[in-house]
Formats: structure tokens, sequence, C-alpha cells
């Protein structure tokens, strides 16, 4: 079995942005070489998200409105992280419910995605260097 390891870096000019990482990730598949196997991708922050969905701009509007009204940046004093001199709190939040990583089939050397799937790096807490692993194994 082989493995491919390969980081993307993100400096998002605002605090929260939606990014289509799919064309980056069958980069970095086409580069492994692996045919058959399972693509692991995750955020390497506790501030940011990768998810799958579609890539669809009322959808992206969608998810950050919902976002901001589960976990709204302000006032930043009603969250106990921010009485560290931090003012992230809701961003520690909102990568909890978008999730960390997500696993995808290599099937023939291509990502295997379902109707509309597109892999997604969800930034909550961004202006600041931040890195997505891509974990490649297979044949």
């Amino acid at each position: 079995m082989k493995s491919f390891r390969k980081e993307l870096w993100f400096n998002t000019k605002t605090r929260r942005d939606y990014i289509d990482i799919s064309d980056d990730v069958q980069k970095a598949v086409d580069e492994s070489g692996i045919k058959e196997g399972l693509c692991l991708v995750n955020a390497m922050h506790i501030s940011a998200s990768v998810y799958i969905n579609d890539d669809e701009q009322g959808l992206l509007g969608d998810y950050d409105r919902w976002l901001e009204k589960l976990a709204p940046h302000e006032p930043v004093n009603q969250y106990r992280h921010n009485d560290t001199g931090e003012d992230n709190a809701d961003a520690h939040l909102k990568r909890q419910i978008m999730g960390r990583e997500v696993v995808v089939a290599v099937t023939k050397g291509k990502l295997d995605f379902g109707p509309w799937e597109q892999i997604f790096y969800g930034e909550f807490d961004g202006r600041r260097k931040k890195r997505v692993l891509i974990k490649i194994v297979g044949e």
C-alpha cells in the first residue's frame, strides 16, 4: 500500500470564507499516483473546517447566515473562551458544527463523488495562515 501527503495553505482576507478545494484535492490524487484507495482531507486548525456539499452560492450564503445565528461572533463577551483575550469562540463552535475532515473514495484515480458533491474549506477565523492536510492511501 502507498501513501501520499500534501498540505494546502490558506490566508483568507475575511473572517469567514468558504472555498471549493475539490480541484486541489484531485491534483493531489493525481500527484499521488494512487488509483484505488481513500483520501482524507482535514483542517489542521481548530477554527476551520473541511466538509462536503454543493458549490451553489445561495447554499454557501445560507450556511454563513445559519452558522452566524447558531454561534454569533458578537457580542464577543458572551463566550467564556474569549475571557482569555481571544475573540474567536464562535469560530470554534462553527468548526464543531461543520466538522474537521472528510474521507472520499478514490476510484480509477478520481475522487468518487456523488452528484453535486464538492470539498470545501470553511474558514471561521481568517486573516492568518492555516493549513489543510491531504492524506491519500491505497494502490
